[in-house]
């Protein structure tokens, strides 16, 4: 299989890519926008898969992640939504597919999909929304809820913690390990793919802590009150939304993009929680496969 790496000028910074597979195969390829904010493409590289259909798959680390450039020293006025969108916008305008392109969000990368298709950009064919909430205020109260079925001892640990204001302490990142291998990642240990992105946020958390914050139920970033929820019916598009059975993304997250979407269907992987791409691999492969190949040949 054809890969070709590269960096798109953006700005003063760069964005680094891969593309798995020939762009001029004849179908539209499909750009893979990670999460976090402020992950990396290594744990969604499973999408490669996809080449296999002859389909280019695009991934790309997002300024401030992976090989793209870092920028440690920028704040909360500088990672926005805005800023991710127009990169996104220069990556596609960079690789000249803008008359043909679909595009797959996880989790942030979701989020900023969502942002992206409201504005009915040109040669979009087809959007997967995979594992995405729509308010991060629905996202919070449901954190809040699976976190209230964790033991108490960790309830207890991550409460200590984020009074004290310590949640960079071991006994802290342990507690919120729990978390994770309930309703993040449930294949333990975590395959080295994901593993990657999870050191490299470790070495770089500007974005992550910026817009987010310490984990994936403490959220007290920059993206805490952001909501797309009542702009969705512009997305034009065909739209699949995916998520996991045991997802942080629980249905409540998901459910305003089924609403709001016009042309939009859902898929529920039963063994997953907030990575179907990892955790059902085959089967979420054949089910986004299918989609893109129905919608957008």
């Amino acid at each position: 299989m054809e890969i070709t790496e590269g960096y798109a000028p953006y700005g003063a910074y760069r964005t680094w890519y891969r593309i798995t597979g020939d762009l001029a195969s004849g179908k539209p390829p499909l750009i893979v926008a990670h999460g976090g904010p402020g992950c990396t493409h290594d744990y969604v590289d499973s999408f490669k898969d996809l080449a296999a259909t002859r389909r280019a798959v695009i991934h790309y680390d997002q300024v401030g992640n992976g090989k793209s450039t870092h920028l440690p020293e920028k704040g909360g006025d500088f990672w926005t939504v805005d800023f991710f969108k127009a990169e996104l916008h220069n990556l596609i305008d960079h690789l000249g597919i803008r008359d043909a392109y679909c595009l797959l969000g996880q989790s942030w990368g979701g989020m900023l999909s969502a942002e992206f298709s409201v504005d009915r950009p040109a040669g979009l064919k087809a959007l997967v929304i995979a594992n995405s909430p729509a308010a991060m205020k629905t996202w919070i109260s449901e954190a809040n809820r699976l976190r209230e079925a964790l033991p108490a001892d960790v309830q207890a640990t991550l409460l200590k913690h984020e009074l004290a204001g310590t949640t960079d302490s071991a006994e802290y990142a342990k507690a919120t390990d729990v978390f994770n291998e309930r309703h993040v990642c449930r294949i333990v240990p975590m395959p080295p793919e994901v593993k990657r992105t999870f050191d490299a946020i470790g070495e770089d958390p500007t974005v992550y802590h910026t817009m987010n914050g310490p984990n994936e139920f403490h959220v007290i970033g920059t993206m805490k009150d952001w909501s797309i929820v009542g702009r969705l019916s512009t997305i034009d598009v065909p739209t699949l939304l995916i998520s996991g059975h045991y997802d942080e993304a629980t249905q409540a997250c998901v459910q305003p993009y089924a609403d709001e979407i016009a042309d939009v269907r859902w898929r529920i992987f039963e063994q997953s929680s907030h990575m179907p791409h990892v955790e059902e691999r085959a089967a979420c492969m054949a089910e986004v496969g299918a989609f893109l190949d129905g919608k957008a040949p």
